[in-house]
């Protein structure tokens, strides 16, 4: 009996079949996955509910003590370190791009000010806006987590006192941000650091917006030094308002990806967050030592 011989498909034929196989269960298998990520990642429990609650009363305070006269000293030191966190972002920026940085000095009224030589400029200018606004971001993320604000905090502690190096040398300025630290240093005892969380939530939200609220000061108030808008306008073209729009815009949008990425990545509720963090350089076994 001779063999029965099979026609071989042709690749074209078995490419069609596969295109139809997918088309077909596609769907189907990418659903459930969909379906779990939004339900994962978009949902909002109650306790990332009440941290956008104190971000909206956050921006909603600090644009009112941004420019209230004498009420506004309650942000004195919050507003030196995020001048510093705009003044590194030239500095850094200005290394990275083969300058130097010959000094930086610091003022909560008349604002940051760091002498360079070298560097591109067309890179160095905006990255005082737009580098507070990622750290910013960065800290509005840790601050939606207990144990991601402890981590944070030390971070901030090293900042803080860095700022008394190039701040304006006066007793208001050096008690007021010994007593920033202070503060955080206490908030470490309240709850396992719950009440942490808070001020690095304020700081993020004060550093991702400085670039709106200081962008306001310098083209409608006109403080001493030039804005960075208005320098960058005159060398590279357009309005000093044109370029601050565009900076503010993506400060907003790098607040937005923060609080986006905090909403899909801390689910814990408040007292899962005190749990973890008893477990992460947790007070009570400090005071035990003690």
């Amino acid at each position: 009996m001779a063999p029965i011989v099979l026609p071989t498909p042709d690749r074209r034929d078995l490419a069609k079949l596969a295109r139809r196989a997918l088309v077909t269960a596609g769907p189907a298998i990418a659903q459930p996955h969909l379906h779990h990520f939004a339900r994962r990642g978009l949902s909002v429990n109650h306790t990332q509910a009440v941290t956008l609650g104190i971000i909206a009363v956050y921006i909603v305070v600090i644009a009112l003590l941004w420019n209230i006269p004498y009420v506004r000293w309650v942000l004195w030191p919050f507003k030196m370190l995020v001048i510093a966190f705009h003044e590194f972002g030239h500095a850094i920026t200005a290394c990275c791009t083969g300058g130097r940085v010959k000094s930086i000095s610091l003022d909560p009224n008349e604002g940051g000010v760091t002498h360079m030589q070298g560097g591109w400029q067309a890179v160095t200018l905006p990255a005082g806006y737009l580098g507070s606004s990622l750290i910013g971001a960065l800290l509005t993320f840790c601050g939606f987590n207990i144990v991601a604000s402890k981590i944070a905090s030390i971070v901030l502690g090293v900042c803080f006192l860095l700022t008394l190096w190039w701040a304006r040398k006066d007793w208001l300025t050096i008690i007021t941000i010994l007593l920033a630290v202070g503060l955080m240093v206490a908030f470490w005892f309240i709850k396992h650091g719950e009440a942490l969380r808070w001020v690095v939530l304020f700081i993020g939200v004060m550093s991702s917006l400085y670039s709106v609220w200081d962008i306001c000061d310098d083209l409608i108030l006109r403080k001493v030094n030039s804005s960075d808008a208005s320098v960058f306008a005159k060398r590279y073209g357009g309005s000093s308002q044109c370029w601050g729009v565009i900076w503010s815009l993506i400060s907003l949008f790098l607040m937005v990806c923060g609080i986006l990425a905090a909403l899909a990545a801390f689910k814990q509720s408040f007292e899962q967050q005190q749990d973890d963090s008893k477990d992460f350089l947790s007070t009570d076994r400090m005071l035990l030592k003690i």
